[in-house]
């Protein structure tokens, strides 16, 4: 999905929903209108996942190698420029001057971004964003909670955002023809690599829990949430005990 038609109608709903910073909603609320069809794109999406990514018996359920570290570090490397765009939209120029630098420093030294010399060497980790976070920034209510086929869990907000990003990706205007191409399979590439490396926390909610999908929205809302509330109050020192596992 390159391009987006749309944007006047997003923007038409972001101004309506504004208030004045971030709207962070009430951690135990829960707001499922859909919950009907939204059980019926998780039993797809944990289908699909059963097909092709879920550990066979014997197998462990995490693969952290070289190939998943490096495919994963490829692909995150190629969502920097975005992050950096998101950061500037919501007026935070700390955050998108350092994933600047990281960009440039693993783009070069670190050969495209398979290798990691910006948070290594130069002690400059990811600081990760996108524009859901950005709507949250600018007002815009979080809605009810969506399930998205293959991308899984999310928030009407965080939907409209998942779209805005991948519309206006700086990588995809910059690149064209098989380069272009080639940058989307990579990103591709590195969500597949990021699921095998966390494969158990995954595995753990899909499988072991008794209601995979209610226990998939309870810690997906309490991670979001989470999120946005330590960026409101700046509280660097509370600790996520649903931190995003694909987060880096």
């Amino acid at each position: 999905m390159r391009k987006i038609s749309g944007i006047g109608l997003v923007a038409a709903l972001v101004l309506a929903g504004c208030g004045g910073g971030p709207q962070v909603q009430d951690r135990d609320a829960i707001n499922d209108p859909y919950e009907a069809q939204n059980r019926q794109v998780h039993a797809f999406n944990k289908g699909f996942d059963r097909m092709f990514f879920k550990a066979r018996e014997g197998q462990p359920r995490s693969r952290d190698t070289v190939l998943t570290r490096t495919v994963g570090n490829a692909g995150s490397n190629l969502g920097l420029p975005g992050k950096v765009v998101n950061s500037l939209l919501q007026g935070r120029p700390e955050p998108a001057i350092k994933n600047s630098f990281r960009f440039v420093i693993n783009t070069t030294l670190g050969i495209g971004g398979i290798f990691d010399p910006a948070g290594s060497s130069f002690s400059l980790p990811e600081t990760d964003t996108d524009f859901g976070e950005t709507l949250a920034v600018w007002g815009a209510k979080e809605g009810p909670f969506m399930e998205l086929p293959f991308f899984g869990p999310s928030t009407e907000r965080d939907a409209f955002g998942r779209v805005v990003d991948m519309a206006m990706n700086p990588v995809g205007k910059v690149l064209s023809g098989n380069d272009a191409t080639a940058a989307t399979v990579l990103q591709f590439g590195g969500k597949i690599a990021k699921r095998k490396r966390f494969g158990e926390t995954v595995e753990s909610v899909y499988y072991d829990s008794a209601d995979s999908y209610a226990q998939e929205r309870l810690l997906y809302l309490q991670m979001r949430r989470h999120q946005l509330a330590d960026e409101e109050t700046n509280d660097e020192e509370a600790w996520d005990p649903y931190e995003d596992p694909y987060a880096q």
